[in-house]
Order: structure tokens, then sequence, then C-alpha cells
């Protein structure tokens, strides 16, 4: 009896020793857990004709997400995210739709679920759901909940200083943002699809235009081989909707304290196949010059989008359904840039008061003009000038903790043939904490 009990803890460091020597075990041993939680509020005062015959909105929700992420075992890991959205205040029917789901409600996601693979020479090979961020299709983060892709995305570092992906995207999860738009076709010109459910994995071309499709498959090839440049090129290929070619140049170079910045954009646009977006010819045209000067930041921007003599009110704008909106003059709530025959200025600066105060600090502010031609998507037939200014203040005591601070001042957000207008403030604070 007493030999049997001496042999227990032999057997028991004899199986710890089996289990902490099977590779699978090491996997999950060295996993990491990560994530963000995320207070936001918001309250949006509306105000001019139009804005006094509408509600005003506020809202305050907690959330964000828990991500857990295996070790490697062969190169080849696994991870998954939770990402939830919860209202905190008590009056769904002023609630701000851009907090919760499209019923106003809050909501859980299992929002990446993915399996990748890691080569030594540098190749990643990453299947599932996940989060992207490309120029055209984004995760567009500006409220509670982030948009999310399944997505097959194939990365290869192989070219000097350069990346080449190859990805393509066979479904999408409109982040809680969506719920800012109405199913209208300047929707698709601001970021967002004809069906506009959050939270809800769907067919791209089903959430894009209501119409099932073979999905996006994107090429993008990014390099900063010549010095102080950078180069980003990507082809979007959106079965039987459109193919779009981006193309980004940033240009900057350190003088002592003073960097000096230009940047320029370029989108072109047309139809494939069924022509499930209708009939697209478009381009757009954005520029941006800048710099920096110690603690203060400054730019000016500029772009245009084309005109087409059809008169739909898209066949000329930019289309761009799953939350990439890569451009210099879009303000904090005002995506007009996109529509079709629009001029947009923006000039914006910032300073950090590190220096000064011993805490990071930042207080950046803009001001943007759209200038409408009658043929854009969101009031056919009637041209405005919308203009925005806003202010953001941040406060980061820790690399993980920020506390942030922004208004928005639309005014002439809308316009109809009548002259009634839409302008509203807009404040909001979010808090988050990332571990």
């Amino acid at each position: 009896m007493k030999k049997s009990l001496l042999l227990i803890p032999v057997a028991i460091t004899s199986s710890n020793l089996v289990l902490s020597a099977n590779p699978v075990v090491n996997m999950f041993e060295k996993g990491k857990v990560s994530g963000e939680w995320r207070t936001f509020y918001i309250d949006r005062d509306r105000h001019g004709s139009i804005g006094n015959n509408q509600q005003d909105t506020n809202g305050l929700s907690t959330g964000g997400y828990l991500k857990y992420e295996t070790g490697k075992l062969g190169g080849v890991s696994t991870g998954m995210a939770f990402y939830t959205t919860n209202p905190l205040d008590s009056n769904p029917s002023h609630r701000d739709p851009t907090l919760s789901n499209d019923n106003k409600e809050g909501y859980t996601i299992l929002g990446e679920a993915y399996l990748q693979y890691d080569s030594p020479t540098g190749n990643m090979i990453k299947i599932g759901r996940q989060k992207l961020d490309t120029p055209l299709a984004g995760s567009d983060d500006v409220r509670m909940l982030p948009n999310l892709f399944e997505a097959l995305v194939l990365k290869t570092d192989h070219i000097e200083k350069s990346t080449l992906i190859l990805a393509h995207v066979s479904r999408f999860a409109a982040g809680s943002f969506s719920n800012a738009y109405p199913q209208v076709g300047g929707a698709l010109s601001f970021g967002y699809g004809l069906n506009n459910d959050s939270g809800i994995f769907m067919n791209m071309g089903e959430y894009a235009v209501g119409e099932k499709t073979k999905g996006v498959s994107a090429l993008g090839f990014m390099s900063s081989l010549i010095p102080n440049t950078k180069l980003t090129v990507w082809d979007y290929f959106a079965h039987d909707i459109l193919n779009a070619i981006y193309a980004k140049v940033e240009i900057s170079k350190t003088i002592g304290n003073v960097v000096p910045m230009f940047s320029a954009q370029y989108i072109s646009e047309k139809n494939t196949g069924d022509k499930l977006g209708g009939k697209i010819d478009s381009n757009y045209y954005d520029v941006q010059v800048g710099g920096k000067i110690g603690s203060w930041n400054a730019s000016t921007s500029f772009s245009q989008t084309g005109s087409n003599s059809s008169g739909s009110g898209k066949n000329g704008a930019i289309l761009s359904p799953w939350g990439g909106i890569p451009s210099f003059t879009r303000g904090m709530v005002t995506r007009h840039q996109f529509l079709e025959d629009t001029r947009a200025f923006k000039f914006s600066t910032g300073y950090n008061f590190q220096k000064e105060t011993g805490h990071n600090v930042s207080l950046n502010a803009y001001y943007a003009t759209y200038s409408m031609g009658d043929k854009n998507a969101y009031v056919t037939g009637n041209s405005w000038t919308t203009i925005e200014s806003g202010f953001d203040l941040i406060y980061a005591p820790t690399d993980n903790l920020s506390f942030r601070l922004r208004g928005n001042y639309p005014a002439d957000l809308k316009e109809d043939a009548s002259g009634n207008t839409l302008d509203w403030s807009e404040t909001r604070f979010i808090t988050s904490y990332k571990f």
C-alpha cells in the first residue's frame, strides 16, 4: 500500500511531463488574451428646418471585444474574438442607433474565428472571420463595434521593403455605425450598403446591393522602396458589381524638427459583369499638403469626384459599401466627398501638449466644405454646399488607457429643393482601455 502511494507522485509527475511535451498543449499554453473595453456617450441636437422636425438622439453604451489567440504549432495558430455592445441608457426611443443594432438593442457577435499560418520565410495565410483594414474595405471603427469580414488573405514580404496581399472576401458583418445610414443610394458612397443590418455576416453582394455575388477579390501592393516615399496600390474586383483601382503616394522628409508632407490619392471605378450596382464610371482625386513642426501639425486637403451625364446620382460617384473611406477630406460625420460632382476642402490643425504639461494631451480641430452638384445621390436634382467644423481632444495617461472628447457641427448637411436644411451639434465622450 505504501509502495502504491509512493508511486502516485511519480505518476503525476510523469503525466505532467507528457502533457508539457505535447505540442498541442504547448500551443494553447502559449496563447494570449487581448481585448478592449470601450464606453461611448453621444448626444446629437438637430437644428434647421429639416432637423427641427426630427428627434434629437443620445446614448450611452459599453462593451468592446475579448480575443484569444493560441501559440504557434509548426507556424499554425488560431484565434477567436467576441464583440459586444450594451446600451446603458433607459430610453430606446431617443437612443442613438450607432451604438447598438438596427433595433436599437445591444448585441454580441463572434466576430473573429480564423486559422492562420506563418511561414519561416515571412509568408502569411489567414482564413475565416477577421478584421480587415484596407482602403476600400475596412473596419471603420468609429462607434462601438467595427465592421468584420470572412476572407482568405495571403500576404508576403519577400519583395524588398514591400508587401504584397492577395485576398478574397466572401462575407461582411456591418458594425454599429452602419445604422447611421438609411437604405438609399447615397449610403453606397458613405461606406455602407443598401442592406444596413449590423452584426450579421452576409454575402458581400447581398449586403451592398441586395443581390448575392461571388464576393470581392483584391490585390494590394505597398512599398517604401523609394526613400521618403510610400506607395500603395489596390485592385478590388467586386464580382458583378464593380472594379475599383486605388492608388496613393505619400512623401515626407524630416528636416530638424520640421516634417513637410505631401500625399495624393486616386480612385477609378467601373461596373462589371451583371452590373448589379448599375452603370458605374467614376473617378476621384484627392491631395493633401501639410507638415509637422515640433508638437504642432497642420494640413490642407482638396478632393474632386467626376460627373456622369446620365443624372442617375451614382454613375459618377465613388461606391464604397464595405466600410472603406480613404479620404483626406472626410469629416467626423460628413462623407459627401464621394458623391458625384462634389468638390471638397478641409483644413485641420493640432497640437500635443506633452512638453508643456508632462501629459499626453492633444487637441485637433478642422473645418471642411462640400460643394455638391445636382447629380448627387443624397438629394438628386439639388445642388448645395455643406460645411462641417469640429474638434478632437484626447488624453492618454498610459499606452492602454485613453479619454476622448469630440464635437462636430455640420451646417446644411442636407438641403432639399425648397431650401430646407439639416444641421446639428454633436458631442461624444469615449473611454477606451486596451489590454
